[in-house]
C-alpha cells in the first residue's frame, strides 16, 4: 500500500505539470488572438475617428462582436477618461479612473493582466490620433477564461483517473509478480523453519535465482558450522563429564578400600591419601580451567594492563615448565631477537603462552624440542612456539581453538588435559586485540604464531 501511494505521487505531479502547461498555453494563445483582433479594431477606430463620432454602426457592431465572441466586456474611453462605449451599457457616459486605463494614457502602451482567481484577462489598447502624436483614447477589454479553466479541470480529472487506473493496474500486476518472485524466498523460509524445528540433516537448496542460491549456500555453510560446533559441544560435555567423574570415582574406590579394612598400615594409608590428593588436584585443574574460560567469555572481562617485559615473562614461563620438559625429555629453547616492553595483562598473557608451550611439551616425541622465539616491529611483537611433536591433522586445524573441542582422539586417553587450553589461549589473545595462527604437519610438528600490539590502545 505504501508503494501504491509512493507511485501515485509522481503521476499526480506529472498530471499537474501537464494541466498547468495546457492552461498557460491556452491563456497565451487567447491573449495573442485578442491582441491581433483588437489591434485591427483600434486601427479602424482611428481611421473612422470613432472617439469623436462614436455612433458608427459598423464599428459598434464590430465591438459588440468581439465582446460576444470572447464572452467579455469592451469599454472605449476618451482622453478625458469618459466612457463613450460600454458593451455592458453600465458605465457609458461616466468617468473611468481605472489604473490600467490611466497607466495606458501615461505610458502610451497597452497592458495585459491575467486574474486566475476570478478567471478573466484584462487588456488595454491605446487608440492613437490620426498623426500618431498622442492618444485619443483607450480600449479596455476583459475576457472570461472560464472555458479554459473548465477544460483544464476536465483534463486534470481525466489525468487523475488515468493515474488511478495505472496505479491500480501496477498494484495488481506487482502483487501477481511479487507472488512469483517471493515464492522461492518463502521456500527458503520454510526450509529454514524446518531445519530449526527438526534440525534436519539435509542441506537446503533453492536454485531459482542467483540471490536464493547465494542465500542457501551461505545458510548451508553456517548450518555446517553450527552442526560442527554442536557436535564439539556434545563431545565436550561427554569429555568433561568423564573427566569430572573419573577423579571422583577413583577417590570413592580409595576411600571405600580404606573404610573396608581394619588396622590399615600407616604406609598404605599414606599411599591412599596421596592418591586421593592427586585426584583432588586433577579435579581442581578441570574446574579451574572451566572457571577461567567462563571469566574470559564475559564481554567485560577485567584487564589488569601494565607495562611488561615480554622477554622476562617468557623466561619465567620456561623456567616454570622446564621440570615438565625434562621429565618428558623435551628440550626447551628461547630466542629473544628483540627487547620488548608491551602493554599486557601479565597474568592472562602468561597463561596463554604457558598453554602453548605446555602443549608443545605434552604432544611431543621423546627427545624432541620446543622452540620459543620473540621478535617485534614498531607496532606489534610476535611470539612463535614451534615443536617437533606429532603435529595436527589438516582437517582438525580449524577446530583446535574451539572451546568444546578435545584434541586428537587417539591421544585423549594418553595425555592429560581438559581440551580447554587452546580455547583459553585464543580468548586471552583476542582480549589483547591480537591474532593467532597455526601451521602444522603430521609427524613433523606444529608452530603457533602469535601477534600482539605493543601498545594496547592502538
Amino acid at each position: 500500500m505504501i508503494l501504491f501511494f509512493i507511485g501515485m505521487v509522481p503521476c499526480i505531479i506529472a498530471t499537474n505539470v501537464v494541466v498547468q502547461s495546457y492552461e498557460n498555453r491556452a491563456i497565451s494563445i487567447r491573449e495573442m488572438n485578442v491582441k491581433n483582433q483588437c489591434d485591427i479594431l483600434c486601427d479602424s477606430l482611428v481611421a473612422e475617428n470613432y472617439i469623436r463620432n462614436p455612433n458608427s454602426a459598423v464599428l459598434n457592431s464590430q465591438i459588440t462582436l468581439v465582446s460576444n465572441f470572447y464572452s467579455g466586456r469592451v469599454m472605449i474611453v476618451d482622453s478625458d477618461l469618459r466612457v463613450i462605449r460600454d458593451t455592458y451599457d453600465i458605465d457609458t457616459g461616466r468617468t473611468s479612473v481605472s489604473k490600467e486605463i490611466v497607466n495606458t494614457f501615461e505610458s502610451g502602451k497597452g497592458s495585459t493582466q491575467y486574474d486566475d482567481q476570478n478567471a478573466y484577462i484584462l487588456m488595454t489598447f491605446p487608440i492613437r490620433n490620426a498623426d500618431a502624436s498622442g492618444l485619443d483614447g483607450v480600449m479596455m477589454i476583459s475576457i472570461s477564461t472560464n472555458d479554459i479553466l473548465q477544460n483544464a479541470q476536465n483534463l486534470e480529472n481525466r489525468g487523475l483517473m488515468v493515474t488511478l487506473a495505472v496505479c491500480l493496474s501496477v498494484l495488481v500486476l506487482g502483487y501477481v509478480l511479487a507472488g512469483f518472485l517471493v515464492r522461492p524466498f518463502l521456500r527458503i523460509t520454510h526450509a529454514i523453519e524446518d531445519v530449526t524445528d527438526g534440525f534436519a540433516d539435509e542441506a537446503i537448496s533453492v536454485p531459482d535465482y542467483t540471490e536464493t542460491e547465494l542465500i542457501t549456500t551461505a545458510f548451508n555453510r553456517m548450518l555446517s558450522r553450527v552442526r560442527s560446533i554442536d557436535a564439539s559441544r556434545q563431545e565436550f560435555v561427554s569429555n568433561v563429564s568423564h573427566e569430572l567423574k573419573t577423579p571422583l570415582a577413583s577417590m570413592k574406590v580409595l576411600a571405600d578400600s580404606l573404610n573396608g579394612q581394619e588396622n590399615v598400615p600407616i604406609e598404605i594409608y599414606r599411599e591412599f591419601m596421596a592418591d586421593i590428593t592427586q585426584e583432588i588436584d586433577r579435579e581442581n585443574e578441570i574446574i579451574t580451567d572451566l572457571l577461567q574460560l567462563v571469566r574470559l567469555d564475559k564481554q567485560a572481562a577485567s584487564m589488569n594492563v601494565e607495562r611488561t617485559d615480554i622477554g622476562k615473562l617468557l623466561e619465567d614461563i620456561l623456567k616454570r615448565l622446564r621440570p615438565i620438559a625434562d621429565k618428558n625429555t623435551v628440550a626447551l629453547n628461547l630466542a629473544l631477537n628483540a627487547q620488548v616492553t608491551a602493554d599486557v595483562d601479565a597474568g592472562k598473557i602468561s597463561l596463554a603462552f604457558s598453554n602453548l608451550i605446555e602443549n608443545g611439551i605434552k604432544y611431543n616425541v621423546e627427545g624432541g624440542w620446543v622452540r620459543v622465539t620473540l621478535t617485534a616491529d614498531r607496532r606489534y611483537f610476535y611470539v612463535t612456539v614451534a615443536d617437533s611433536g606429532m603435529g595436527i591433522p589438516e582437517d582438525q586445524i580449524d577446530m583446535i581453538f574451539e572451546r568444546f573441542y578435545r584434541g586428537e582422539k587417539s591421544h585423549s586417553t594418553e595425555i592429560d588435559g581438559t581440551g580447554l587450553g587452546l580455547a583459553i589461549t585464543k580468548s586471552v589473545i583476542m582480549l589483547h586485540h591480537g591474532a593467532i595462527r597455526v601451521s602444522s604437519k603430521v609427524g613433523e610438528g606444529s608452530s603457533f604464531h602469535v601477534r600482539l600490539p605493543i601498545n594496547l590502545s592502538n
